[in-house]
């Protein structure tokens, strides 16, 4: 029985060795592994700072370089939207290949092929509820050439009170929003135009080519 019982304390006294030198070797292989770990943060620390250093220096450059071709990029594309086509084209030319020259010499040859009829000032109410406002005008129409002045002149002469009264009328259908602005005042000129040509010649050729405001004032 003693026998035994010592065989049993020596076993236990190796167990327990034994257990001491595994949880020994347990933790320092624990305390190899937490130093590699610690190790690798600190590497990706490092990187991780080395990487940042890196956009840090670099990145005013890059940005000064992105805005640099951003504007090249924009000035070629205004100048191609300004600068028109690439055709050259030379002086005194036009982009549809017609001279100013030209161009001008048209200009002069329409002058030169009409002749102009002043009408008598026309003062109407406008059609305004409110308060009396009313328009004066003064007409100058541009005749074409193919009449003779002095006869057609005459003619325009006896057909005056005509026009005068159809002008009166039309104008007192206006309000005031209906004469403001250049795009209204178009719109007038193209209307009394078909008007008078339609009144003067009704089965022929319209030979007046533009009606001119002398005046066009609105009290």
């Amino acid at each position: 029985m003693a026998e035994e019982k010592e065989e049993k304390k020596q076993q236990d006294k190796k167990d327990k060795k034994k257990e001491e030198k595994e949880k020994k070797k347990q933790e320092k292989k624990n305390a190899k592994d937490e130093k590699k770990k610690t190790e690798k943060q600190e590497d990706g620390k490092s990187e991780g700072d080395k990487r940042k250093s890196f956009i840090g220096r670099f990145l005013p450059g890059i940005i000064i370089g992105l805005i640099v071709v951003s504007f090249a990029g924009a000035g070629f594309t205004v100048g191609r939207i300004f600068g028109g086509s690439s055709t050259p084209q030379t002086p005194g030319t036009s982009e549809n290949g017609q001279t100013h020259d030209s161009k001008a010499k048209d200009s002069e040859d329409s002058e030169k092929n009409s002749w102009y009829y002043h009408m008598a000032p026309v003062i109407a109410n406008l059609n305004v509820s409110d308060v009396t406002r009313y328009v004066k005008t003064s007409l100058i129409l541009e005749i074409s050439d193919e009449l003779d002045q002095k006869k057609f002149s005459a003619y325009l002469d006896e057909k005056q009170p005509i026009l005068t009264n159809w002008l009166t009328v039309y104008l007192a259908s206006l309000g005031l929003d209906d004469i403001r602005g250049d795009n209204n005042l178009k719109r007038i000129q193209a209307h009394i135009l078909d008007a008078f040509n339609e009144k003067l010649f009704p089965d022929s050729k319209p030979q007046i080519k533009h009606i001119l405001f002398k005046e066009f004032a609105v009290q």
